[in-house]
């Protein structure tokens, strides 16, 4: 029998940033179904920081978290970051109406590009792509750096991973819960529902009610083209929201048709119809021919209805806290999301960089859950 004062249930980025933040104050562990934490969406993302993304209530987390994320949070041994730049294109400005609508003073403004502009950026851009937001802000995040630090950090403070561990059922007995981990039994003082898209199976055999995360299929496929000098293409995103590709090495680009296909958990696999679509968009808008198809891949991005993540206690279930819903901006929000869901989960205050952003925003009772 291991027992512990937390333990959070999901060893992806929300549980493993969670975990580097609470684990020098409590006994932590962090249980894996997985033999590998990161397995699923984490392990999976084409991240990058873009500070629009997401909308309104992600901004703030997103700003917040970038000065940690050039800082090489939480090691400090390098940045986290590589600059690219985004440009949001259109073949008529109205269709970037949409890009252009969320602004905030805290998030960088975006320049207006025309024709002669993208096509020095974007080089064997089609006829008709004449209109373009360029935000230089953008930067790829490297995820798995990321992640491993969050755990390297979590374990020297003591924290420990439990892997190949799915909860099984979990039942609250006075302060504490009996769980079921398959050969191991463990009692905690608190739950952590970290689980992704498992989330609401993990209410369920907890007893608490679902959050109603839907998963969605995201596919990603890495294209080697005939033409060079594209390892510092910036991100090309379609101002209606139905492709991206970025340059991924001197001749190969990942491009996304910028699914969200309606998804049980699983392990997610891309389908032909996705990739199609993907090779379709992308050459539409450029003229460099497709050599290869040599990677293809999916994961899941999970979202609450209010497509707002959950960090906070459950009001009818004693110690089962939510830390959910991250959707496609897990990794770029994780230094500030991980602040935020700490402070609440410890009822501590928060840390100043955090401190201006309204925590109730993401509440897990913010919105009918009937």
């Amino acid at each position: 029998m291991s027992d512990f004062d937390i333990v959070i249930v999901g060893g992806g980025i929300a549980g493993a940033s969670l975990g580097a933040r609470i684990a020098g104050k409590a006994r932590v562990a962090i249980i894996e179904a997985e033999e590998h934490c990161a397995y699923h969406s984490t392990g999976r993302s084409a991240a990058f920081w873009l500070a629009h993304y997401g909308g309104t209530p992600i901004i703030p987390l997103s700003v917040a978290s970038r000065p940690l994320l050039e800082e090489g949070w939480p090691s400090g041994e390098r940045s986290l970051l590589r600059r690219r730049g985004a440009i949001v294109i259109g073949r008529e400005y109205r269709a970037l109406w949409d890009a252009m609508s969320v602004e905030t003073d805290k998030a960088p403004r975006r320049i207006e590009l025309k024709r002669n502009g993208l096509e020095q950026q974007i080089p064997g851009l089609r006829e008709g792509w004449d209109f373009g937001l360029d935000d230089p802000s953008c930067a790829d995040i490297d995820v798995a750096a990321l992640h491993a630090a969050c755990l390297a950090a979590f374990r020297r403070a003591g924290g420990q991973v439990l892997t190949s561990m799915g909860l099984r059922s979990a039942r609250r007995w006075g302060e504490r819960w009996a769980i079921d981990a398959g050969d191991s039994q463990i009692t905690a003082g608190t739950i952590v529902n970290a689980a992704g898209a498992w989330a609401d199976a993990v209410a369920e055999k907890c007893g608490a009610p679902a959050i109603h995360l839907k998963p969605y299929r995201r596919t990603i496929v890495q294209l080697r083209v005939g033409r060079t000098g594209l390892a510092d293409l910036p991100l090309v995103i379609d101002g209606h929201g139905r492709f991206y590709f970025k340059g991924e090495s001197d001749n190969r680009v990942w491009a996304s048709p910028h699914d969200e296909t309606a998804s049980d958990p699983c392990d997610a696999a891309p389908e032909e119809i996705d990739v199609a679509r993907a090779i379709d968009f992308f050459e539409t808008v450029v003229d460099w021919p497709i050599e290869a198809v040599e990677r293809k891949w999916a994961g899941l991005r999970s979202f609450t209805p209010a497509r707002v993540p959950a960090y906070g206690f459950e009001p009818d279930t004693p110690g089962f806290f939510w830390c959910v819903g991250q959707g496609g901006f897990g990794i770029q929000t994780a230094p500030a999301a991980s602040s935020i869901a700490a402070s609440l989960l410890l009822r501590e205050e928060p840390q100043e960089f955090v401190a201006h952003i309204d925590s109730s925003v993401y509440a897990p009772r913010r919105y009918d859950r009937s």
